[in-house]
């Protein structure tokens, strides 16, 4: 057995769905995944390989390691959220074991696209969704050195994915959030009212602090996109905010554990997930809630303009969230019975009117 400390190592926790905990580890630096026993010699070698390629950065020259290596130190890359960042580093893993030493001028020709579709449909047999991310992410590296002259094209871009989305009946409707709060914890339930209320993104609300909030609005820049947004509190979050603050503030984190520390976002999604199970909810996640806000405005005859100012997105993404989530709710549709309705009666009042006036003046 070796014991010897290595730096540069990520140790990365996954959770089964068999419930077992695995780890998982990779060199900082080059993100090469390394031997799942840190004690091996296989481990060390592997370790050894890996900072041998920083030492010899021309080894990489003229690859999409190269280009990756750029991207990834580029603002482009670095000013994106740090979950964003993560997320796209497991894709960068997959990218760089299957094509990382593919020379540009290879990445230029046509023919590539068919290797990199049938790679994500290889990837998207274990799961559709992340296959379509691999090919995404591959796509704006890219995109990023054909803006940059290292590539001439980009075979990557905009293929047809595999995973579709159907969320036309993933909105929260009032019976789900009744059961939810029937039986989730008070914290849980304080972070569903601010998330359907608001309209903002899971890691905002648990980075979001009590300064942010002055008694009416909720004012935030979004990680994600750096958006700035000033939301104004509906009656019922005011009053849950206003009743946590008047508890006696510990932790400068709005949304905390019951121990009044801040939640990580692992334990977070673990006790949402408990709590929506409980529930008997099992076909809604935490997300679905910005859609269910931006679908619950428009039930209320918001602009797309006033919703976009609440969520923050941009008014192309209001529309097309509006399509995603098919948000002809019974509100909706009784919205427009009632129109088709008044437009009915006002056009016979209108035609026995001109009726009536006809004959006056046919009499005159």
């Amino acid at each position: 057995m070796i014991d010897v400390k290595l730096k540069g190592i990520n140790k990365v926790k996954k959770v089964l769905a068999s419930g077992e905990v695995r780890y998982f580890y990779y060199h900082r630096e080059t993100k090469t995944r390394l031997p799942d026993n840190p004690h091996s010699q296989a481990f060390v070698k592997a370790f050894s390989d890996a900072e041998e390629k920083i030492a010899h950065p021309d080894r990489n020259r003229g690859t999409l390691k190269e280009l990756i290596s750029l991207y990834m130190r580029s603002p482009d890359y670095l000013d994106k959220a740090e979950r964003t960042r993560r997320d796209y580093q497991k894709q960068i893993i997959k990218i760089e074991n299957k094509f990382g030493d593919m020379p540009k001028a290879i990445l230029n020709d046509p023919r590539i696209r068919g290797d990199f579709i049938a790679w994500r449909d290889e990837l998207a047999k274990a799961s559709p969704r992340q296959g379509d991310y691999a090919m995404q992410v591959l796509g704006i590296i890219l995109s990023w050195s054909m803006d940059r002259g290292y590539v001439l094209f980009n075979h990557a871009a905009k293929p047809r994915k595999t995973y579709k989305s159907d969320r036309a009946s993933k909105v929260w409707l009032a019976e789900n959030v009744k059961a939810f709060i029937a039986v989730a914890p008070p914290e849980l339930k304080l972070a569903l009212i601010l998330a359907r209320d608001t309209g903002q993104r899971q890691g905002d609300l648990l980075r979001l602090v009590w300064t942010a909030y002055d008694g009416h609005y909720i004012s935030l820049q979004q990680s994600k996109t750096k958006t700035r947004v000033k939301v104004p509190v509906t009656q019922e979050l005011k009053f849950l905010l206003n009743a946590k603050k008047a508890k006696g503030i510990t932790s400068t984190n709005i949304l905390t554990r019951p121990d009044g520390q801040p939640w990580k976002t692992d334990h977070f999604r673990h006790a949402w997930r408990d709590a929506t199970l409980a529930a008997g909810i099992n076909n809604l996640t935490f997300s679905d809630l910005r859609g269910t806000a931006v679908t619950q405005l428009a039930d209320a005859s918001c602009t797309n303009v006033e919703i976009a100012s609440i969520t923050g997105h941009s008014l192309k993404s209001v529309d097309a969230i509006l399509q995603h989530y098919v948000a002809r709710t019974v509100v909706q549709a009784d919205a427009a019975i009632h129109k088709l309705e008044n437009a009915r009666r006002t056009n016979s009042a209108n035609q026995s009117a001109n009726q009536a006036k006809s004959g006056r003046g046919g009499k005159s």
